[in-house]
């Protein structure tokens, strides 16, 4: 007989969907050509990249032309910031992810400055602490759409806003908001946007940068013309074909999945606040769909985990990226939590995949676990 299974880290990684697999396939083994060869096999492939990119472009709302093919978000982030970081100053978050810290702190090494704006208890950036951080010699200001560990959604139009009275681009890390909340980049008034192919239900490997047409940027990279010369190397093909399809499946029923995962999130929420010494950590009005975050008093999140993992449920306590760091969260400390509170909680994040029958193994394996490690 089968295990019961339920996979909660879908901030992590998602499950290809069935239909971005089949798009793929027959640019894995027949029409296998380089988009830059000028024969009827490029030309297929070429074809196929063409129709990808206006899909991609219409998840965000943009022109095809405003669509850049990258490795991944993390790479897309790195493109943002350093190819538009012409000026003294750049402007971020103590919650961004570490492609945009890390990037970040490279360049202060070089002489950049950089400012870090705090933010609350909920992980809400306060849109003053950026009018009163800004000035005429600020290059980008860079804040995620939502956080990766916390789920807190940013008022990001006011930031931008601000950002664009000061004559500095804007930028933001949309990896774990796309087609999870509203990632309009018309209506966010964003300048540039990240997003990645394996956190809607597309290939690991593959993520676009939005960059509206009136941005000047720079490459990272050298060595060819691919992507107008922003992006140099031979196109991937089939993660191009395969970031397409999902963005143009997510969007068909973006408002219904939407709700079901609220649905089945606030279910989470309310079961999980049941525990003793249980607490939400982060925004309870502005938050992703996908995601409820915990903590649980006399608990280590990272044990808590494994114990899950054992019944199996898929859960993490914050990002992938640092899965194998024993150090708090630097979005944890940021919100104002001790180490000890930071190191004992739990991320349960979700997809249009997850079921209510999920949610309720989850709801009572939880509850007897704690006890047990109590």
């Amino acid at each position: 007989m089968k295990a019961v299974r339920a996979y909660f880290d879908n901030a992590a990684t998602t499950k290809m969907a069935p239909e971005v697999l089949d798009a793929m396939l027959p640019f894995m083994k027949d029409s296998y050509g380089n988009p830059g060869s000028i024969h009827w096999m490029g030309d297929e492939a070429a074809k196929a990249v063409r129709v990808a990119r206006s899909k991609t472009a219409a998840a965000m709302n943009c022109l095809p032309s405003e669509v850049f093919f990258t490795s991944g978000g993390t790479e897309s982030d790195n493109i943002a910031i350093i190819g538009t970081a012409t000026k003294r100053r750049i402007i971020t978050s103590a919650i961004e992810h570490s492609a945009i810290l890390e990037t970040c702190g490279h360049l202060g090494s070089r002489g950049q400055r950089i400012a870090v704006l705090d933010v609350d208890a909920d992980g809400l950036i306060d849109p003053d602490s950026l009018r009163n951080a800004i000035g005429d010699d600020v290059s980008v200001v860079s804040v995620m759409t939502a956080n990766n560990v916390i789920g807190t959604v940013q008022r990001i139009r006011e930031l931008s806003d601000i950002a664009h009275e000061f004559g500095a681009y804007f930028h933001t890390d949309a990896v774990q908001a796309f087609t999870k909340t509203d990632t309009d980049v018309k209506r966010l008034g964003a300048d540039m946007m990240s997003v990645s192919g394996h956190k809607i239900h597309g290939p690991k490997g593959i993520g676009a940068l939005f960059v509206s047409g009136d941005t000047e940027i720079g490459p990272i990279m050298f060595g060819g013309g691919q992507e107008r010369g922003l992006r140099p190397s031979t196109e991937n093909v089939p993660g191009i074909v395969g970031l397409g399809k999902a963005c143009e499946t997510a969007t068909a029923t973006m408002s219904s999945d939407i709700r079901k995962m609220e649905g089945i999130r606030n279910k989470i929420i309310d079961g999980v606040l049941d525990i003793s010494g249980s607490a939400l950590n982060g925004s309870v009005e502005h938050r992703l769909c996908s995601n409820a975050h915990f903590r649980f008093s006399g608990i280590k999140g990272s044990d808590l985990v494994l114990r899950l993992s054992s019944e199996g449920i898929a859960t993490s306590t914050a990002s992938a990226c640092s899965a194998g760091s024993t150090d708090p969260s630097h979005v944890m400390t940021a919100i104002g939590l001790s180490p000890e509170e930071a190191l004992s909680s739990l991320r349960i994040s979700l997809s249009r995949y997850t079921t209510e029958d999920e949610a309720d193994l989850l709801l009572k394996k939880l509850p007897e676990l704690i006890r047990k490690m109590r």
